[in-house]
């Protein structure tokens, strides 16, 4: 599912997601056009300082995601853990606990709230020549296939 960049449709669209499907783990992909082969894994959804102006010229009322919602939420998914134990040849991965305050870390901290933390946000380098929309998936897959292991261990 692509969501747009615009905060409100955005959260629509996540909120529908945990609503509706009620899945074990919602994954959300985001291009960091300034990584130019970097996977970027992201621990943790922020939830104020949303100045920036989405396509529509909107940012989210009060600066915040969920106006009464905690400050921070940390994904279930131990992002450490799997960037030292996961590797995929030909691109770096690296760990983040801060995706930015626009439509990335917007929609990672809803899904966050909404999945009680059962979300993960993977930061992806735009396509190149080095970095191919098969090669992308491949590691995409690599990836997720590891966090869909921690969510079975802790089912378990």
């Amino acid at each position: 599912l692509q969501l747009p960049v615009v905060y409100k449709k955005a959260k629509e669209q996540v909120c529908k997601i945990w609503t509706t499907l009620q899945p074990l783990l919602t994954v959300h992909v985001g291009l960091a056009s300034s990584a130019t082969a970097l996977i970027i894994l992201e621990q943790c959804g922020k939830n104020k300082g949303y100045q920036e102006r989405d396509a529509c010229g909107f940012h989210p009322e009060g600066a915040c995601c969920v106006l009464d919602g905690p400050e921070k939420i940390e994904s279930t998914i131990n992002m450490k853990t799997l960037w030292k134990n996961i590797s995929v040849d030909g691109i770096d991965i690296t760990l983040s606990r801060d995706a930015g305050r626009y439509i990335c870390d917007y929609t990672y901290y809803t899904s966050l709230y909404y999945g009680n933390g059962r979300a993960a946000f993977i930061h992806v380098p735009p396509l190149s020549e080095s970095v191919t929309a098969e090669f992308l998936g491949k590691a995409l897959q690599t990836i997720i296939l590891a966090m869909l292991e921690q969510c079975g261990e802790k089912r378990d």
